[in-house]
């Protein structure tokens, strides 16, 4: 597995040129059983970044609804998803190899083939390697809220990332967020209301409830334990 996330851009001048990312990458130290998976198990199911279209039928061997998930954290929740839909595609992306590494193993013991996992910046394999209008869903659940004001514009739920991410759904594709920050939740409602190609499927106009295709995490149960909040928002790509 190659362990460049970010592809180098530069200016006219030959310059490196900064991005605001939505992330930052901690590279925790990966545990034997995460490397013993990455050795093993990422020829298998890992599909290394290229800046060239991906052709995602021959990537699975067949043709079925693709769903893509950005930031799978460990990835228990996702392979959970995988095994309960095996009619269905599952792509991961997660950019901290101690994730994927876990993920891989428990896919692995899960017994799971229909995953594929990449570490890169999602951004960018939307933009080079997803073609559009090949996704039937988008999932994007606890992506970091960057809770300080000077910091809001690193978070990934922007215009910007939605227009890129709405090409790459089929029409009637559903774009499914969830967060435990109020704020951001608030913002994610703001900014997927203020633009006219996307219909909400919350009949109240604001969220939905947590849907059963959504495994509740260990995380979510433990905030649930301390009175914490989720918010999910699900939105459907109208054109």
């Amino acid at each position: 597995m190659k362990n460049d996330v970010i592809s180098p851009e530069f200016d006219e001048n030959g310059r490196a040129m900064r991005r605001i990312r939505s992330f930052v990458r901690r590279q925790g130290r990966l545990t034997k059983g995460q490397q013993f998976a990455l050795d093993n198990f990422w020829p298998v199911m890992g599909v290394e970044f290229q800046a060239e279209s991906l052709d995602i039928d021959a990537l699975f061997g067949r043709s079925a609804p693709v769903v893509l998930e950005i930031g799978f954290g460990m990835g228990t929740s996702l392979v959970t998803m995988a095994k309960q839909n095996p009619d269905q595609n599952f792509i991961g992306i997660e950019v901290h190899s101690p994730g994927v590494g876990a993920c891989l193993a428990t896919a692995h013991e899960e017994g799971v083939s229909n995953l594929r996992v990449m570490c890169h910046d999602a951004v960018e394999v939307l933009e080079k390697m997803i073609p559009d209008g090949s996704l039937d869903m988008v999932q994007l659940f606890f992506p970091d809220p960057w809770h300080k004001a000077r910091h809001n514009k690193r978070r990934i739920v922007q215009p910007e990332f939605v227009e890129k991410l709405r090409k790459k759904l089929k029409v009637g594709g559903v774009f499914h967020m969830a967060t435990d920050w109020e704020p951001y939740a608030e913002h994610m409602l703001e900014v997927m209301t203020s633009l006219e190609s996307w219909a909400n499927l919350s009949q109240e106009g604001h969220y939905v409830p947590r849907p059963e295709s959504r495994p509740v995490t260990k995380f979510e149960m433990r905030g649930q334990r301390l009175g914490h909040g989720v918010w999910d928002l699900m939105f459907e790509r109208k054109q």
